[in-house]
């Protein structure tokens, strides 16, 4: 009887080793749709390593990323200097919307910026007659400073809505590289009402309607027209704030989502409408340049310093170098 259990025991053991030297084999296909789309957590790479020689620029390296980094979604820093965890991808084509200029590959964003474009979008259709949103730049797959454009849009959590309304079609590839929005102004300070429709209006006003919105950036004439537009409900007006070269598409920002304490929010907007003194400042004409008595020696052209890496918040590395 002891020589059958030390038998038996030797046998299991023996098993034992044997199945543990099998390789681990996942039959292809086998994982779900969702990791697919969402991928899960990686284990973290070595974000300590520097690339050999001088460090490139922080938007060469994020602009260089074709792919969101398998992490939890984060928005990292401020608008206009941190990073994107999990980013989100805005599908190029949706009930209420098609992207344009997809060849940026921009059109990613936190997951709540996402759901707000497609929200926007839907509502303004079904509630507001809106054809459907052209939808512009959001952020690339990592956020980071841009190859070319934006200062901010770094954190998923910007978006550029298109002030051309959508065509009853879905535009080719070739169209939308090509085809450019419509300005609403017809000089410095003017509103063009040729272009401008209450329909622009009623779209803006729904924009800056949702609580997660902090602001609305629009050309100070567009303020000016929807101050005059708005009637007795003025209340989200206070968002929509006047900046310069938005009068071909207006800029949705979102505050910070709940629980993301790494980023940081938009301070909130002056209380009132905006529409008073602060607006008529910025519709004065621009003065005419006066010409110079003297000829004016040219100055040398200062560079400007380009943004690293390490201007960024320190979680953008490991967010740059993961998988």
């Amino acid at each position: 009887m002891m020589y059958s259990g030390f038998f038996h025991s030797s046998m299991i053991a023996l098993i034992g080793t044997v199945l543990l030297a099998l390789p681990a084999t996942v039959p292809a296909g086998a994982e779900s749709a969702h990791e697919k789309i969402y991928p899960l957590p990686q284990a973290k790479p070595n974000v300590t390593a520097k690339p050999k020689g001088p460090e490139k620029p922080a938007k060469t390296l994020f602009g260089a990323q074709a792919f969101p980094a398998k992490l939890p979604a984060r928005s990292y820093g401020f608008y206009s200097k941190g990073c994107l965890a999990g980013g989100q991808i805005l599908e190029q084509d949706g009930p209420a919307w098609q992207v344009m200029r997809l060849s940026r590959n921009r059109n990613w964003g936190h997951p709540k910026l996402i759901e707000y474009v497609k929200t926007l979008a839907v509502d303004a259709k079904q509630h507001d007659g809106w054809p459907g949103l052209l939808v512009g730049d959001i952020a690339q797959p990592r956020g980071g400073p841009m190859v070319s454009g934006h200062a901010s849009h770094q954190i998923g959590l910007d978006a550029d809505i298109w002030l051309r309304p959508a065509p009853n079609r879905q535009y080719s590839l070739k169209e939308r590289e090509n085809v450019s929005s419509i300005s609403m102004i017809s000089g410095p300070v003017s509103i063009n009402k040729k272009t401008w429709t209450d329909g622009h209006a009623k779209l803006i006003r729904r924009a800056a309607s949702y609580p997660e919105v902090a602001r609305i950036f629009v050309h100070a004439a567009i303020k000016k027209a929807l101050c005059d537009w708005a009637g007795k409900d003025r209340s989200w007006l206070r968002k929509v704030r006047p900046w310069y070269g938005h009068h071909y598409h207006f800029h949705v920002r979102l505050n910070c989502p709940a629980g993301n304490s790494v980023c940081r929010s938009q301070k909130p907007p002056p209380q009132g409408d905006g529409c008073g003194k602060e607006l008529s400042n910025w519709l004065k004409p621009p003065p005419k340049p006066k010409k110079p008595v003297k000829p004016v020696k040219k100055k040398k052209k200062v560079r400007k310093r380009l943004m690293k890496l390490a201007d960024l918040p320190r979680e953008c590395r490991a967010v740059l170098y993961a998988d």
